[in-house]
């Protein structure tokens, strides 16, 4: 299974180019990389696999990228999965200025074995959320749970306005409190529904709040025919998802590159 898995990640979700995004991202490619630009303050580098580049060509791959941002002065991430080759790949990025970020671990399941009806804790909610003024909730709880700021709501809500049937945004709320949020995505032309988010406040978890997202946000994946279902969990989520079927396929950890502050 975890072979079969992998292999649909692979060949569906890796260097996937939505047929929908806003205005203002573009898209490039570079060899073996797809190279997104304007999509928020940052950019991104993703891959298949790197073609079996290895050594100075590989070398001058990754200093074109840094080229490429340097002369727009932004950072940029480069997702690099734990099977990727070469083995050296760490190092070179490293070499080039890059920093890693926290390893998530890529799991996925079957939606038929997720899918259901959420149960939710008394006087808790899920309200799908569509308009730019009622992301801002979800602004403030993922500041509250991670204390620092989160801009990319703003790239967020860009992306559900440029397709809305792509990109679904759900909050748990108890009253007029947002407790929980996660959205999911649904990459056009594959079998994957892929699921973000989900951060709770510490005073509402241990209560069923995320499992009930995940359930709900499988639903929806269900009703769109979806066969698969993809997270890249934090150690805190995986053990959740881990119980409710998901199975852990690869690891993956974004490296970044940020250009030297002026002065």
């Amino acid at each position: 299974m975890t072979r079969e898995l992998l292999d649909a990640y692979q060949a569906q979700l890796r260097a996937h180019v939505h047929d929908r995004l806003p205005d203002s991202v573009h898209v490039e490619r570079d060899g073996p990389l797809v190279r997104t630009t304007g999509f928020g303050s940052h950019g991104f580098v993703e891959y298949r696999d790197l073609a079996g580049l290895d050594g100075d060509e590989l070398d001058t791959l990754i200093a074109r990228q840094v080229q490429v941002f340097a002369e727009r002065g932004e950072p940029f991430e480069w997702k690099l999965h734990g099977h990727d080759r070469p083995a050296d790949l760490p190092d070179r990025l490293r070499a080039a200025g890059f920093v890693p970020e926290e390893t998530e671990t890529v799991v996925i399941a079957p939606v038929d074995a997720i899918a259901g009806e959420p149960t939710l804790p008394d006087g808790v909610v899920i309200r799908e959320v569509r308009e730019r003024p009622h992301f801002e909730p979800i602004a403030q709880l993922e500041e509250s749970v991670w204390h620092e700021k989160h801009s990319w709501v703003d790239d967020l809500a860009e992306e559900r306005a440029a397709d809305p049937d792509g990109l679904r945004v759900f909050v748990a709320e108890a009253g007029d409190l947002a407790v929980c949020a996660g959205w999911v995505r649904f990459p056009s032309d594959t079998e994957f529904a892929t699921f973000w988010g989900g951060a709770t406040l510490p005073a509402w978890r241990r209560r069923g709040i995320y499992r009930a997202l995940v359930a709900h946000r499988a639903q929806l994946a269900a009703e769109r025919e979806r066969r698969y279902i993809e997270v890249d969990a934090s150690d805190d989520s995986r053990p959740i998802l881990e119980r409710l079927g998901f199975v852990p396929v690869t690891t993956t950890t974004p490296w970044v590159w940020s250009p030297p502050e002026a002065g």
